[in-house]
Order: structure tokens, then C-alpha cells, then sequence
């Protein structure tokens, strides 16, 4: 698959072999068991839990864990055209061979992607049509807690934590594979651990109106499936050595759990109820954590991770002190959304020392009778005090996020957002002197499982794009920024978050008729959803907009996150009541059936003096080592853009304990440059980069290169190192020298000697040749001279061609471009032929 690699959109996608993956002899295994994300990417490597458990799994010396994400659609189509099956990206090994593959479902709008990778992979669709040898797949994540619409496409799920259920499945596999079960005693045996949902040992009946009647246990003695909760978070393991993707994801960043569970109570959150109770995570735990991946990675910021980061026990404390150790490397550390009246002046002047990373701040709701409701406990004053403190610091953006359509909402609780979003605006223009940018986020209300709202209608797709309409107007009028979620895409998660399992034949409906990626807009089609709705006879108000009555049975009743349905019930009732439930971390428990106050407790940190801050001594900048580096990109890193390719050798000099030299300025930079940009998918035997550091002990130049040398990927080598003056620029090649391997060409070229010999005379006997050439999805084509900016081309041997080009100002000939000039073959097969820069 990895020769064809240039005929997609962003390769290094598919190439692995990133820095900490792990690849092992599978002939010394005893399982091989797959991660699979659906989605793109570089939105999968941005997910912790997958790297949590990457790390737990490969800790196993009998246990291969490797990684499988959703191809993007050109991919998608290049392995249909080629024949070739979905693999892991570690050793190739296409699904159905696996023993286990394990979904992560984060997203109702990702389903189709999991058909689309099972399809891909040559796994059967449902778990009913897989056969000894085909692999068990499972899922987990949030999604897992109501499972029922794709329940049937899975042979087991895992409620709840993962990390210990992980290898006690993986064993009870292992044990069945060894002692010859079949499928059905797989299942059996992965049923009686705790957490283990086998959706075959339930079986739904239906009332005539459709409701359900009953979900009826199969199987004596498995009646109810109660999530997994690891009493401690303490004992179990943060990554230390991350994957660190070559291509930027969507947060590139080291991520730190800092504490799982919140018990604020929030009536629309689901997340709120299935994650109960709350474990932090001690001080000296995150600490060491931080560190050890920092200098592992190279990351130049930590992102600090809870449902309510702000209600850390120790928050303010542990950001002084992780700064107090991170601010010297240039580390900046940043938080997810924060609760207003979590945000304060020290922790906000703390964040900004390096860096200013963003604050988005989550009201929520537009008015104080809906933050009641809501149980969001925020008054209008405590969001004006955050304001106040993030402008003063000199912050010129905030992000505030809403939601509508939540139950009871009136217009005018829609009105008091664009009210709010003017006063934080006039808040910040007092406090800095400018008028900041006020980015207004609105998303729509869709009513979860194990919320108090469960009970509760979504709007409709007519009445969400009323509301949104309206506060489009208002925020405008006010010059406002204003961000929302497609009303139809909600529409649709809606459908799936409170669906059962009639909607797995409209789900593979819709995959046939081309539905992927539903979460991204510009794949998303409601119109085949519906189209696919309309032939497997659902009614989307059914799910949707029905308010359905207080005795009715869930599809997901037998899934037990632990929180109780009468006190889902009796919270429902207090929302009509704007009454207020406290968080019984802080204040007394609220009886809601998740602890049983013995092992299952809230568990928070007391300070153990670990957050000390560190005073860095004072002195003079030590003295600047300019280094210029002689390096290779070869393999599969050829397939490396030029940012990535740079992101990648800054990281590697981090890990190599290298302290970069930075620039000054608002947003500082370490000081690196290249003699040139490379394009994509060429090798080369001869590249530049100059670095600024700062002198450290004896460290000279060799000592550098070894160091580098030493942490860099397979693909980048140092090949020499010279210490440089500033006023010795980088090498600008007039002439560069390039060598094309005909034979080593997927499309089998006609590579007769005479044949070549006549094209390259042919051509050279040119003055001129021009040809247009495409410069990307955003820029228009241009027309470049070819033969003008070929210095030299001559046949060597049988199979080679040398290739001399001179730089010329404007458009720049590649060397693609005139390959497929020279063989009369389009620009995307010529991208197959092997090019290696050898001189620059």
C-alpha cells in the first residue's frame, strides 16, 4: 500500500513508524489485538484513552497492540481499486487476521466509519455472520452505554474503565485460542467479567406503538451489565512514552488526565452521570508524568485533562508548580473549557507565562432560569469577574460556548446569549483598552441516556434552525463572531443517542449509499440518511422529538452506569423546580447509587508539599552553539510535508536534550531553518538545517549530531554536523542534482534503453516546453518553462535517469512535473516513479 502513498492526501496519515510506536516479532505473540479509531487520523491520535491503553496492552510481551484509524476517502477508494485490505499501521496485519479488534466510540456520527473499516478489513458486518478465526470486536467509550443502534455489528462491549477489564479480556482470548473454544464459550467466559456487555445473550421485544416491552436476559444469571470503575486512578498508568504523530492532529499536545468523574450535577450531561464519582489524580503522580513524557515526546505544551479541570482540588497550586518547572523549555500549559467561577487571576497569569493558549469559557445557558434548570450554578457576576481577570492579562480573544433547545427555553433565553456575549466584549474593552473578539459557540441540546432529561423531546430540525436563525441576527447586529453545529447533524446524533437496535439495517444502508464521515461537514449528507431512514421504515420523531412517558422501558435499561433511574427521576423533577442539587464532593451526597462509600468513593488529593514551586536560579544566558546539520530523508518518510518534517526534527532535538535558542516576540520560536523545502514524497541524501542553541556543559558539535542521531525516527539521519558562523548563510543550490529509478516503479513503465535514450533526446533538443501546473486545492495553476529549468537529463545503466535542475525565479519545476512531460502519463502516476535527491 505504501508505494502508493503519493496518489493521496496527506500520506503520513498511513505510514507509521512514528517515535514510541511499538512494533514486535508476532511470531513471539500469543495475541494480536488492534485499536481501532473511526475516524481520520489525526483526530484518533488525539484521543488519551487510546494511547492509555496502547501502553497497558504492548507492556504484555505476549500481547502485539497496534493502532487502525478511518481511511479518508481517497484512500478508501485506492484500496478497493488496488485490492488491498485495511491494516494496522505497525506490521501490516489486515483485520480479519486479528484476534481482537476494539472500537473506541466517542461519537454517534462515527458509525458508518466502523462499517467502513470492518468492510475494508474483510471483518462480516454483524457479529452473528463471523465465523471461527474471525476476530472478536468490541467496543468501548461513551457511546458504549447505549450501544444498541450498532449493538449488533459487535460480539461484546466494555462499560466503564478500561484499563484492567483490557487484559482480562485479552486473556480469556488467549485462553479460548489455546484451548480451542468456540466463539460461543468465548463469549461465554468474556460475559463473567465485570463491565462485559455480550449484546447476543439480550434479546428486545416490542409493544405495538413501537416502544420496547422488555429487554429479555438470554443467558441465566446475566440480567443487568454494570460498568467497570477503577476505585483509584493512581494505580493506573498515564502514557510516558506517547505516540508522536509526524503530521499535526487536532491536539498536538502532551495530555495529562488529571482527575476522571464530576459530580457537579450539570442535568444535561451525560458524561456527569456514566463517569462517577470522582478520582484525582495525586500532585506527585501528574508531575512525573508530565516530565517523563515531555523528554520522551518533545511536545512544547501539556494540556491538563478532567470534565471540569477547574475543580481540581489543588488546580491553582498544581499549575504554579508545573509551571515553575516547565516555563524554562519554553513548555506552554493549557486547559480545556473551564467552569466560570473556576477561572482565577493567579491561574490565568500563570498559563500566560509562556504562552497564551486560548480560554473558552462554558455558561452554557443564556439566562439564570436556565443555569438553574440546568443545575449550572453561575451567576452573571462570576463571568464578568472571569472576564475582567483574562482581558486584564492581555488576552484578545474568548470563546464563549451555549447551548439551545434545552427544555422550557423561550426566545428570550436565547436573546440574553448575544446580551451576555456584548457585556464580556465591553468588559474586556475596559479592562485592555481594545475591543476584544467574542466568538460565540452554540451547539443544540440533545437529550443523552442516564441524564435527567432523558425523558425530554430534542426540537426539531424546523425549530433549531428558527432559534439559530435568530440569535445569527442578534449576534450579528452586534458585530459578534458566532459558531454552530449543523441542526441536521444533531438531528441525526439524536436519532442514535436514545436509538435501540432497529437502526442497524438504516445504518448499513446509509454506509451503501456512500455515507462517511458524517461528523465533518463537508461529507456529511442528510439526504441519504433520511433516503436510508424511509426504506428501513424509521421515523426520526420517534426517537427524536416523542416525549416519552416516565414508565417507559430504554433499549438501554440493562446497562447500569451505576447512578439510579429514581434519582434520574427525582433530579428531573427538581430542574422544573429551579432547585439546586449540590456537588457532593464538597457538600453532602446526593444519594445518586454510583458509591458505595467503602471502595467506590469520591477520592480527592490533599497537598503532599510535591507542589513546591521550583525557584529557578538566576543566570547569565549561556553562550550560543550554532550548529549546521547535514542530513537524509529517505523511506518512508519521504512522504513527510516540510512542517511536518520540521515539527519532527524540533521534537527530536527536545528529546535529545538539546536546549533550543528562542526567538523574542509574542509567541517565541526556536531558532532552526532549512536550506530547502522538499516536496512530498522525494527522497533525499542532502539536506541542511541550521540550529541555534545554547551551550550546555561540554556538548559540542559530534556530541550533538550522536545525541540527535540517537532519537531520530527511522528515515531522518545525521549524516554530518559543522559549527557555523551567523554571517555563513544556509547553502542555496543553483543546481540540484536528482537520481529516478525506473524499475522500482509500481506502473511498470516501458523502460527499453533505446526508448529512454530517444525521450531525453528528444527533450533536450527543446529551447523550450511549457506546461500548466497545479498548485494545490487553494491555488490557481501555473505555467512553468520545463526545459528551461532543466540544466542536464541523461540515461545511465538500465534503468536510471539523472536529473539536474536550476532554480529559476517564479514557479519552480518539480521533478515530477517533467517526468510526466517526458512519459506522456498523468502528473498522479508520474508521483509513483522513486526520485532521490543526491546533491543539492
Amino acid at each position: 500500500m505504501k508505494d502508493f502513498l503519493p496518489l493521496v492526501r496527506k500520506p503520513s496519515r498511513y505510514i507509521g513508524g512514528e517515535v514510541n510506536s511499538i512494533k514486535k516479532d508476532l511470531s513471539k505473540v500469543r495475541l494480536t489485538f488492534a485499536l481501532a479509531f473511526p475516524d481520520a487520523y489525526e483526530v484518533g491520535m488525539s484521543h488519551l484513552g487510546l494511547q492509555i491503553l496502547y501502553q497497558i496492552l504492548n507492556a504484555r510481551e505476549d500481547i502485539a497492540c497496534e493502532r487502525v484509524y478511518a481511511p479518508w476517502i481517497d484512500m478508501e477508494g485506492l484500496l478497493r481499486d488496488k485490492g488491498m485490505r485495511l491494516s494496522t499501521l505497525e506490521s501490516s496485519i489486515p483485520l480479519s487476521d486479528l484476534d481482537i479488534l476494539g472500537f473506541s466510540l466517542q461519537y454517534e456520527l462515527s458509525y458508518t466509519n466502523i462499517l467502513q473499516m470492518m468492510d475494508l478489513g474483510g471483518v462480516p458486518f454483524f457479529s452473528k455472520d463471523r465465523k471461527e478465526g474471525d476476530p472478536f470486536v468490541v467496543g468501548g467509550g461513551p457511546s458504549a452505554f447505549n450501544p444498541e443502534p450498532v449493538s449488533e455489528f459487535f460480539d461484546f462491549l466494555l462499560l466503564g474503565d478500561g484499563e484492567e477489564a483490557v487484559l482480562e479480556i485479552a486473556d480469556a482470548v488467549i485462553e479460548g485460542k489455546e484451548k480451542g473454544w468456540k466463539r460461543r464459550e468465548v463469549l461465554e467466559r468474556l460475559a463473567s467479567i465485570p463491565g462485559v456487555y455480550v449484546p447476543a445473550f439480550f434479546e428486545p421485544l416490542y409493544n405495538e406503538d413501537g416502544t420496547i416491552r422488555e429487554v429479555r436476559p438470554l443467558r441465566p444469571g446475566y440480567d443487568k451489565v454494570t460498568k467497570r470503575t477503577v476505585p483509584d486512578i493512581n494505580a493506573l498508568p498515564l502514557p510516558s512514552r506517547p505516540v508522536v504523530p509526524y503530521m499535526e492532529t487536532i491536539h498536538d499536545r502532551v495530555s495529562v488526565e488529571i482527575a476522571r468523574g464530576c459530580t457537579r450535577g450539570c442535568r444535561f450531561c451525560q458524561a456527569g452521570s456514566i463517569y462517577r464519582p470522582v478520582r484525582e489524580r495525586t500532585p506527585a503522580n501528574i508531575l512525573k508524568i508530565v516530565e517523563t513524557a515531555l523528554k520522551n515526546t518533545g511536545y512544547d505544551e501539556v494540556s491538563l485533562l478532567s470534565l471540569s479541570t477547574g475543580d481540581y482540588t489543588l488546580i491553582e497550586e498544581l499549575i504554579t508548580g508545573l509551571m515553575s518547572r516547565v516555563e524554562r523549555d519554553r513548555v506552554a500549559v493549557s486547559l480545556p473549557s473551564l467552569r466560570v467561577g473556576t477561572l482565577s487571576l493567579r491561574l490565568a497569569n500563570e498559563i500566560k507565562k509562556v504562552r497564551k493558549t486560548g480560554f473558552t469559557l462554558a455558561p452554557e445557558a443564556g439566562s439564570e432560569r436556565l443555569r438553574q434548570l440546568i443545575n449550572k450554578g453561575i451567576k452573571e457576576e462570576d463571568l464578568h469577574a472571569a472576564a475582567h481577570d483574562v482581558f486584564s492579562l492581555g488576552w484578545k480573544l474568548m470563546k464563549l460556548y451555549f447551548m439551545i433547545g434545552l427544555p422550557t427555553e423561550t426566545d428570550e433565553d436565547i436573546l440574553e446569549i448575544a446580551r451576555i456575549a456584548e457585556c464580556v466584549r465591553a468588559i474586556g474593552k475596559r479592562a485592555s483598552g481594545k475591543s476584544p473578539q467574542i466568538n460565540v459557540s452554540v451547539a443544540s441540546f440533545i437529550p443523552k441516556p442516564y441524564t435527567p432529561f432523558q425523558w425530554e423531546p430534542q426540537i426539531t430540525l424546523e425549530e433549531c434552525a428558527r432559534k439559530q436563525g435568530l440569535l445569527r441576527s442578534k449576534l450579528g447586529s452586534l458585530n459578534l463572531g458566532f459558531k454552530w453545529h449543523d441542526p441536521k447533524m444533531s438531528i441525526l446524533e439524536g436519532v442514535f443517542a436514545r436509538g435501540d437496535r432497529r437502526l442497524a439495517k438504516a445504518i448499513l444502508n446509509a454506509y451503501k449509499k456512500g455515507c462517511r464521515f458524517d461528523g465533518w461537514s463537508e461529507r456529511f449528507s442528510f439526504d441519504a440518511w433520511k433516503a436510508a431512514f424511509i426504506e428501513e421504515g424509521v421515523d426520526i420523531g420517534f426517537y427524536t422529538s416523542r416525549q416519552r412517558p416516565l414508565d417507559e422501558v430504554f433499549p438501554w435499561d440493562h446497562l447500569n452506569p451505576g447512578v439510579t433511574k429514581g434519582f434520574l427521576l427525582k433530579e428531573m423533577k427538581a430542574a422544573l423546580d429551579l432547585a439546586r442539587t449540590p456537588d457532593c464532593k464538597v457538600d453532602r451526597c446526593s444519594n445518586c447509587g454510583v458509591c458505595d462509600h467503602k471502595v467506590i468513593k469520591n477520592v480527592t488529593i490533599d497537598d503532599d508539599g510535591t507542589l513546591e514551586k521550583v525557584r529557578p536560579v538566576s543566570v547569565a544566558e549561556p553562550e550560543t552553539l550554532r550548529l549546521r546539520f547535514r542530513f537524509s530523508k529517505t523511506g518512508e518518510l519521504r512522504y513527510l510535508s516540510h512542517l511536518e518534517l520540521v515539527n519532527t526534527l524540533v521534537r527530536a532535538i527536545k528529546r535529545a536534550g538539546l536546549l533550543f535558542k528562542y526567538s523574542q516576540g509574542f509567541h517565541p520560536l526556536p531558532k532552526v531553518s532549512f536550506s530547502s523545502t522538499l516536496p512530498v514524497g522525494i527522497e533525499s541524501l542532502d539536506e541542511y538545517m541550521d540550529v541555534e542553541l545554547l551551550k550546555s556543559g561540554s556538548v559540542g558539535a559530534e556530541e550533538a549530531a550522536e545525541r540527535l542521531n540517537a532519537v531520530l525516527p527511522d528515515g531522518l539521519k545525521v549524516l554530518g554536523v559543522e559549527a557555523f558562523s551567523l554571517k555563513v548563510s544556509l547553502p542555496s543550490a543553483i543546481l540540484t542534482e536528482y537520481f529516478i529509478d525506473l524499475k522500482d516503479c509500481p506502473l511498470g513503465l516501458n523502460i527499453d534503453s533505446e526508448r529512454i535514450e530517444g525521450i531525453v533526446r528528444d527533450f533536450l533538443s527543446k529551447d523550450s516546453l511549457k506546461i500548466r501546473v497545479d498548485k494545490g486545492e487553494e491555488k490557481a495553476a501555473k505555467e512553468i518553462d520545463i526545459r528551461t529549468a532543466v540544466e542536464a537529463l541523461s540515461f545511465h545503466g538500465e534503468s536510471t535517469l539523472k536529473l539536474v535542475l536550476k532554480k529559476a525565479e517564479g514557479a519552480t519545476a518539480r521533478p515530477h512535473d517533467i517526468l510526466a512531460t517526458l512519459f506522456g502519463i498523468p502528473r498522479q502516476d508520474a508521483s509513483l516513479i522513486p526520485v532521490v535527491k543526491t546533491r543539492a
